[in-house]
């Protein structure tokens, strides 16, 4: 009986693997591949590694969310979203590149704990593992840190992309988001 790999809430994986009447006791070696069964392959020959992991038949894609807004100086977070429209769960591991608006900065902890950024801040990358099942999502969570200049308004320019060697449609890799600067987000004083 094998394992089957979970992908928690945040995309991040673990196996879990039910026991088995069959393993090794603890401290004692694993038989190799096909030992006891007549009809394994004959010693001496190995299974070629480049059929081991197959791409799956999978389709990623970003959810636009636009982050809370957040007042010049202040902080928000962006929830890079994505999801797996299948039909197959992934077999590879994929990458989540998030661009910054001019006049936001990104500014960690990040989660996974394996983002990080480059290009001054105004850029991060995150890595998720195979194994995200069809219909789930996975989410990076990046804090950001607005200029204490930017005007007030809208802040554009920022994007979400995914990429991924087992996706079949690159056409909806990419979402932008904005930023919504406001003066204040505290709440109002009462008069």
């Amino acid at each position: 009986m094998g394992c089957t790999v979970a992908v928690l809430a945040a995309g991040q994986a673990g196996a879990v693997c039910p026991p088995d009447d069959n393993a090794p006791a603890p401290g004692t070696s694993v038989p190799a591949p096909g030992a006891g069964d007549p009809a394994a392959a004959e010693p001496g020959t190995t299974a070629d590694p480049a059929a081991a992991v197959q791409p799956s038949d999978s389709d990623l894609y970003v959810v636009r969310i636009d982050p809370d807004a957040a007042s010049p100086g202040g902080t928000t977070t962006l929830h890079a979203f994505i999801g797996n429209l299948g039909p197959d769960r992934t077999a590879s591991p994929f990458t989540v590149v998030v661009t910054l608006p001019a006049g936001v900065t990104a500014e960690g902890p990040f989660f996974p704990e394996n983002c990080y950024e480059f290009q001054n801040g105004h850029r991060v990358r995150c890595t998720f593992p195979a194994g995200l099942p069809k219909f789930r999502s996975a989410t990076a969570l990046i804090p950001l840190r607005l200029s204490s200049d930017v005007p007030l308004g809208e802040l554009t320019g920022g994007y979400v992309a995914v990429r991924g060697d087992d996706d079949r449609n690159e056409a909806n890799n990419r979402q932008p988001f904005t930023v919504q600067v406001v003066e204040t987000t505290g709440p109002r004083p009462i008069v």
